[in-house]
């Protein structure tokens, strides 16, 4: 039995998430039925993170187990020619059987797209995120700075989250405009069902006027969903990769970019 580590990139725009759903088209659908092409056999496929309906991912890490002997370019490649055009692997390669996407992260990091215009988008349209009234970014900065840390993020929990505690550590959180765009880094060990969507509809209500940045303290001392905005859309949420141990050798590519980020590495 060998395991199998690869990196995923994917437009979740018209998958039911990651998780495997009865009836639904998933992304761990999708990969196992082409990675079970490619090994003869059925496999599964387990990931760093789960996507919801609509997230996209630009450096997903998942692995599998399997019997099969194949060349490296075969998880790649002919995985490639069995998978949907909006879901590709890009690196493959063999890890010890201890290795584990979810257990053996590190760290998770996501980020959020946000166009704000007047106007919505056609051409980005389910790749970005929309907001049409004037954002203050330096606002919405400092309301940030109160998630920094080891906190309950009751308040931007889903009632439907599984997670048996509510207490994450944020390790990082940066939002800057790039032009009619503003982008949102997250860096956590892990996160919440929905807590990223739900953190960025408050600071959405921060950037425009609604509630001062100090409110963000409130919102956390609070822990429940009855003082936050309500949950945002999925449509500029990217899960933008997952950290591990130098020792696993995985070829990461240790940077967040997007198509709307002008700034290059």
């Amino acid at each position: 039995m060998t395991r199998v580590a690869i990196g995923i990139e994917y437009d979740g725009s018209h998958f039911h998430g990651w998780q495997l759903q009865p009836a639904l088209e998933t992304i761990q659908g999708a990969l196992e039925r082409a990675v079970a092409e490619i090994a003869g056999e059925r496999v599964a496929v387990i990931a760093a993170g789960r996507t919801d309906a609509g997230v996209h991912a630009l450096e997903q890490v998942a692995h599998f187990d399997t019997n099969a002997s194949r060349p490296l370019q075969a998880w790649i490649r002919g995985v490639n020619r069995h998978l949907p055009p909006a879901v590709a692997v890009r690196w493959a390669v063999p890890v010890e059987p201890a290795f584990h996407a979810r257990f053996s992260a590190i760290s998770r990091r996501y980020r959020y797209v946000l166009f704000n215009h007047p106007v919505r988008p056609a051409l980005h349209g389910g790749r970005v995120g929309w907001y049409h009234r004037m954002l203050n970014v330096d606002r919405m900065s400092l309301a940030a700075q109160y998630l920094i840390g080891e906190h309950d993020f009751s308040s931007f929990r889903s009632s439907e989250c599984q997670a048996r505690s509510p207490v994450k550590t944020l390790h990082e959180v940066n939002i800057r405009r790039h032009g009619d765009y503003v982008l949102f880094d997250f860096r956590a060990g892990g996160f919440l069902h929905h807590m990223v969507r739900n953190i960025i509809g408050s600071l959405l209500w921060v950037g425009y006027g609604k509630v001062l940045p100090e409110a963000f303290a409130e919102l956390l001392a609070a822990r429940g969903r009855t003082l936050a905005a309500p949950t945002f859309a999925p449509d500029g949420l990217y899960f933008a990769g997952a950290e591990y141990a130098e020792h696993w050798r995985l070829p990461l590519s240790g940077r967040i970019m997007t198509p709307f980020d002008p700034v290059q590495p």
